[in-house]
């Protein structure tokens, strides 16, 4: 279901925003603003918190990629690459 309810911009430049949809609206939350010629959209940003202590401990639980390289043999791709284009 849609409802269409009217804003109003005041002389003095504030919107004024109907109060059904004020309460709506949590205080300090931001919303990000697209514009486009006939519509203007406010989208609630979402802050996602993370908890780097948790993020790196299930890190460290992961298994290796099995076709992942290994770091000399990422050194052997790096030197030759840097050869190619010193070399040129």
């Amino acid at each position: 279901m849609s409802t269409k309810l009217i804003a109003k911009v005041t002389r003095e430049g504030k919107l004024e925003i109907p109060p059904e949809i004020l309460q709506q609206l949590q205080p300090l939350t931001e919303y990000e603003i697209s514009v486009t010629e006939k519509t203007i959209i406010f989208e609630k940003k979402s802050h996602v918190k993370v908890d780097l202590d948790q993020f790196l401990q299930e890190l460290d639980q992961l298994e290796p990629e099995p076709d992942q390289p290994s770091l000399e043999k990422i050194s052997e791709i790096v030197k030759e690459v840097r050869q190619e284009l010193w070399g040129k």
